[in-house]
């Protein structure tokens, strides 16, 4: 639980922060700030990759995945909750403090839970006790949560605690799983799930939008091929 927990003390201290200390960031630093953390996030995802030794297990996982996350669209499916969410959340209150509270609560969870950086880092720390990739998506969604917290308020900080429950269950259940996961295993679904982590650092650098969520199925290939044929 280290991974999360750190992730979420995270966004409560610089959302606090955003609302009590900063006022108006100018939006040429949130560009920069922006940039800057996504090549950050694209060597981590390389870095991470590299530990891949079945390079052809690596291109069928991402194909095959790609293929059923675009046949089920899961990227379309949590953009249609996200939205659901808000309109129940805080639909014609947007003028109350309650709705102003709702509306940072509702943003920033979204934000932080749907994206597949959330999902494999919480993977590693429950499998590997490996937390390095939440350290860093904590300073990912830190960062966010200053600009968020200083625009939209107080409901920014407790945004955290859906984090905090969403990424713990994944861990606590990964961790309940390795017994049924050898090294192997762990190693090349960890890789499939860091090139998606380095997707998502494209994505911050505006070069090409890629709907990472479709390519998660990619992440347990490596785990169906290797289990079924060795």
């Amino acid at each position: 639980m280290t991974g999360p927990l750190v992730n979420a003390a995270a966004i409560v201290v610089c959302a606090l922060a955003g609302c009590f200390l900063v006022r108006g960031i100018p939006p040429r630093f949130e560009e920069i700030i922006k940039k800057a953390i996504g090549l950050a996030v694209i060597y981590i995802g390389i870095k991470g990759a590299m530990d891949n030794r079945r390079v052809l297990l690596l291109i069928m996982s991402l194909v095959a995945g790609a293929v059923a996350g675009e046949l089920v669209n899961i990227d379309a499916l949590m953009n249609r909750f996200g939205a659901w969410a808000e309109r129940k959340l805080y639909s014609g209150r947007e003028n109350s403090v309650s709705g102003s509270f709702s509306r940072g609560f509702v943003s920033a969870s979204i934000l932080f839970c749907s994206g597949s950086m959330a999902i494999v880092g919480s993977m590693q720390s429950g499998l590997q006790g490996n937390h390095e990739l939440l350290f860093a998506k904590s300073i990912l969604d830190g960062s966010i949560a200053l600009v968020f917290g200083a625009s939209m308020g107080i409901g920014v900080a407790f945004s955290a605690l859906p984090v905090l429950v969403y990424q713990g269950a994944i861990a606590l259940l990964a961790n309940a799983a390795s017994g049924l996961l050898s090294d192997d295993i762990i190693r090349e679904m960890s890789a499939a799930g860091s090139l998606l982590v380095a997707a998502i650092g494209f994505n911050f650098l505006a070069v090409k939008e890629i709907k990472v969520a479709n390519l998660i199925p990619a992440i347990f290939i490596p785990w169906l091929v290797i289990g079924l044929f060795g």
